[in-house]
């Protein structure tokens, strides 16, 4: 399989270099059918916010997806979700994301929980290797991107695979307008 290349990115297949993969990203890629098509390439980790990222690696932030951890709770119990959209959209947190948790009120998670409960560096959380039960909400647009580039796991390197087979990875939700576009300035 033939992987895409994405602005200045070089990448290889991600399984050939787990050195660049968060430890849960490389154990979920290593059972994961279609790990052939997900390739990795590293970056300067002080350039893995996606501003800076996407300027200085060349990527359309039309092809740039932004995984955020969210949570709220109901009756006690909290309830989380990943939500993956595109660098020029946000999460629509207070109204989509708030409806499908079923909660009153989400935000979100604290940098300090999210990189606990992820097993991932803040900056690099990706939908590919999240705990079991996490809900994982991809904007629609995400999954019509021929190359999508996400985090690793870490700030040192990204994934680039097809918006298409992100969308078909275990337990992943598409929505339509789980996120809005940004306001141009």
């Amino acid at each position: 399989m033939t992987l895409a290349t994405v602005g200045s990115l070089d990448t290889v297949p991600a399984l050939s270099r787990p050195d660049l993969l968060g430890a849960p990203v490389a154990a979920f890629l290593g059972d994961w059918p279609d790990a052939p098509a997900v390739g990795v390439a590293p970056i300067d980790p002080a350039f893995s916010d996606t501003s800076v990222f996407t300027q200085t690696y060349g990527v359309l932030p039309e092809v740039s997806g932004n995984c955020v951890v969210i949570s709220g709770k109901r009756e006690g119990q909290e309830r989380v979700a990943a939500c993956v959209v595109l660098a020029t959209t946000r999460a629509d947190v207070n109204g989509t994301v708030k409806r499908l948790l079923d909660v009153r009120k989400c935000s979100f998670m604290g940098m300090d929980d999210a990189v606990a409960r992820t097993g991932m560096e803040y900056g690099g959380i990706t939908p590919v290797g999240l705990p079991e039960g996490w809900r994982v909400l991809v904007d629609a647009r995400v999954a019509q991107v021929a190359a999508l580039v996400v985090g690793s796991g870490v700030r040192g390197s990204k994934l680039v695979l097809p918006g298409a087979v992100l969308a078909a990875m275990p337990g992943v939700e598409v929505v339509e307008g789980l996120a809005n576009p940004v306001p141009q300035e």
